[in-house]
């Protein structure tokens, strides 16, 4: 059989484009490497849940305060109004989207991605069966690489995939303590201190009976598994019973090109969709994973190679300037402790806060308070040229 299309990598980015084409009725494999789970704070807020038709019975739990914790202690919380945030563990979200694929139409295999050849005029993935570790192949017209940071699918195919920049991302899924002075069951903590991880930031978000307590760092010097449990001593959380632990590479920004100019395109973390500054990638993942379907079905109805194009086209178009304005903020606060703590003091301001979580929570910058963009301004730069001193605010 050739099928229409091929996904390689079953993520929420590889799932939901497989869905998607199953439900429009194009014959679509799915290829997954089964048991692999991405170290992810697991934050989806309502846009997504939306978008992707998520029930609140996928949910752990619903936070309803993000804590900012600066180098020197500093806790600025900002509730998040008329709403919540809610948290997934990928152990278990990844195959319940992988399930819903399947059960729109898509075949599903289990195995490792090898290669692609086109000795037969189609892309043919060539693949390890995990069941019996034998050699074995699907042909398709189309691919979709959905398959991760450093995509295997997205370095063989795709001009300067190798040069997208990375952090690396580590966390531990603890048991959740109780609630005390320092744990909150409903509140994600964010910890921007040099001390955890000197370009990014550190986290501990609550996922019901347990927690995903970690960080990520650009630095290769920085040891992850020491930087956690420095983490986990500060929150407390030292002495909980880890449960499993697990780490991976996190593209820093979307790639230039997603296709390959005639038979393949990318999705998700293999096209650099993490929103920076927040590292956010569930959402942009899954909204990558429909462009894509959306690109790869225009594609097979015309004929036209260039439709592929529309994946990136239709991304950046939506996230094109949130991603622009979080990539700025990213370059001017986190290279400093001392930038650090000021961006924490920022965080106190309410127009700062407000405008931060309506834009995170709908996936868009928001426009109608021009005066509070105009006050934000202001502020940022006192901030950043030190006019304001952190302990005024």
């Amino acid at each position: 059989m050739i099928y229409d299309v091929v996904v390689v990598g079953g993520g929420p980015a590889g799932a939901t484009a497989a869905e998607d084409l199953a439900r429009s009725g194009v014959s679509v494999a799915l290829l997954d490497r089964a048991g692999r789970i991405k170290p992810c704070g697991g934050a989806i807020p309502p846009r997504l849940m939306q978008d992707f038709d998520i029930g609140e019975e996928q949910l752990l739990t619903k936070v309803t305060t993000a804590r900012m914790i600066s180098p020197t202690g500093r806790r600025v919380d900002i509730p998040i109004e008329n709403g919540y945030v809610g948290m997934v563990d990928r152990k278990d979200f990844d195959p319940f989207l992988r399930d819903r694929a399947r059960e729109a139409g898509a075949d599903y295999f289990e195995g490792t991605f090898l290669k692609i050849t086109r000795e037969g005029g189609h892309p043919e993935i060539h693949y390890r069966d995990k069941a019996s570790s034998e050699p074995r192949s699907i042909e398709a017209k189309l691919v979709i690489g959905a398959d991760g940071a450093k995509s295997r699918v997205a370095l063989a195919e795709v001009k300067d995939a190798e040069k997208v920049p990375l952090v690396f991302a580590y966390h531990e899924i603890i048991s959740a303590p109780p609630k005390t002075d320092i744990y909150n069951p409903e509140r994600c903590d964010v910890v921007y201190d040099g001390a955890i991880s000197p370009d990014f930031y550190g986290w501990v978000f609550p996922h019901g009976s347990t927690t995903s307590v970690g960080m990520g760092t650009e630095d290769p010097d920085v040891s992850l598994k020491e930087a956690t449990a420095a983490l986990r001593r500060a929150s407390g959380l030292e002495d909980c019973e880890t449960i499993r632990k697990e780490g991976a590479p996190i593209p820093l920004r979307p790639m230039d090109r997603w296709d390959n100019g005639k038979d393949l395109v990318l999705a998700g973390d293999a096209a650099g969709v993490v929103a920076p500054s927040s590292g956010e990638g569930i959402y942009y993942a899954m909204m990558g994973g429909r462009v894509a379907a959306t690109a790869a079905a225009a594609c097979l109805a015309s004929g036209r190679v260039n439709d592929l194009k529309l994946a990136r086209k239709l991304f950046m178009g939506e996230n094109k300037m949130v991603f622009r304005v979080l990539r700025s903020m990213q370059d001017a606060y986190y290279k400093s402790d001392e930038r650090r703590e000021r961006f924490v003091s920022l965080c106190h301001d309410v127009d700062v806060q407000r405008l931060t979580f309506e834009a995170y929570m709908n996936k868009k910058l928001v426009r109608a308070r021009p005066m509070a963009h105009i006050k934000i301004g202001i502020k940022n730069l006192a901030h950043l040229t030190g006019l304001v001193k952190p302990e005024h605010i």
